[in-house]
Formats: structure tokens, sequence, C-alpha cells
């Protein structure tokens, strides 16, 4: 399955237990990390366990492998894993703060690598 097929299964099971804001950003230009970020949030900690169940339940149904999990619902943070694709399941104030729209999006500003600094006047 594709890396773009996967987050679509992903981003639909979160919209389907009602997640809010969901977000698939675009990352192949920008880094070898994940192909995709899929980011949606949760209002409660019940709510977020729900979304990252029905996450693992769809994507083990479209043959997707966890490949780790970090955080739980309690810690406001989830991050799923699969490899080209990374689900991130954040409480509200979470999201707010780290901001990985504005990170990882199309607007973020780019960052200065050490080899630009260096050629700056």
């Amino acid at each position: 399955m594709r890396g773009y097929d996967k987050a679509m299964v992903a981003a639909r099971a979160a919209e389907e237990k009602h997640a809010a804001d969901v977000v698939v950003l675009d990352l192949r230009e920008y880094t070898l990390v994940a192909d995709y970020f899929v980011i949606a949030t949760g209002e409660s900690v019940v709510q977020l366990r729900a979304i990252a169940e029905g996450v693992e339940e769809a994507m083990e149904a479209a043959g997707a492998r966890l490949l780790g999990r970090e955080g739980t619902p309690q810690s406001r943070w989830v991050l799923m894993d699969y490899g080209d694709v990374v689900v991130h399941l954040l409480g509200p104030e979470e999201r707010a703060y780290y901001r990985l729209e504005r990170l990882w999006g199309p607007d973020r500003a780019r960052p200065q690598t050490p080899r630009r600094v260096r050629s700056r006047p």
C-alpha cells in the first residue's frame, strides 16, 4: 500500500471517531522521516484512546503494519509510526502548543542549516 493511501485510511479512521481538525501533511519534499503526517485532535483522554484504537484497527485491516507507538492518551499525545506515515493524535492544548502544521506544513519558515548560516554575509 502506498503512503498516500495509508495516510487516507488513518485520516478517515480518525474522522470516524470524531477527531477534530484532521490534517494530512505531504512531507516528501522536505524530509526522510516520513512521507506523510496525519495530525488530529481528541478532546478528551477517552476520545484520544478511541481515535488511536480506530486508527490502529483500520490500518491493520488495510494491511499496514504498526512499527511503533509512543505516548498514551493520558499524556495527550499519541504517535503511531507506520513507516512512511506517522499519525499524531493530540489534545487541543498540546496541538496548539506544538503547532506541528507550522513546523512541517507548507507555510513553515525555512530552517537554517549550518551551510546556509555560514554562507550569509
